[in-house]
């Protein structure tokens, strides 16, 4: 029975992104603390993304979009871009959640990871969209 549903789960491509997706957000997510030890908040999540970015398309590559037709250096650039749309929104997100005001008066680095965590799921959810349509779509076949 366990190993019907594992094969199931491993064959459908949503839950591979979800998966492998939460791999990438769990290694920016743990990345950004040490960080924040030695930079700005700011500064420390765009580079936790850059690093959980590169694990992402390495991941989804190879396990969630491997039929792609299109030029690696194409998939490379629009990764990039989809990530950069991703990684605004992360911080702007971050940013804001900070802002609100707190309901207990939690320390620093739970609020920060709280609010980074949930811009991170956000970020998810555009990255996949923009994956699937954009960056790992078949290649378009030239005309006749």
């Amino acid at each position: 029975m366990m190993p019907a549903l594992l094969q199931r789960l491993a064959s459908n491509q949503v839950f591979r992104f979800l998966l492998l997706g939460g791999t990438a957000a769990a290694i920016n997510w743990i990345v950004r603390f040490p960080l924040s030890a030695a930079m700005p908040m700011g500064a420390a999540v765009i580079l936790a993304y850059m690093i959980g970015m590169g694990a992402g398309f390495t991941l989804y590559r190879k396990y969630v979009f491997p039929g792609s037709t299109r030029p690696l250096m194409e998939q490379t650039m629009t990764f990039i871009g989809v990530n950069l749309v991703g990684a605004v929104v992360v911080l702007g997100l971050t940013t804001l959640f900070l802002q609100m005001p707190a309901a207990a008066p939690w320390p620093n680095v739970v609020r920060e990871g709280l609010a980074h965590g949930a811009a991170i799921a956000v970020g998810a959810v555009i990255n996949f969209i923009g994956h699937k349509q954009l960056t790992f779509r078949l290649a378009s076949r030239p005309a006749g």
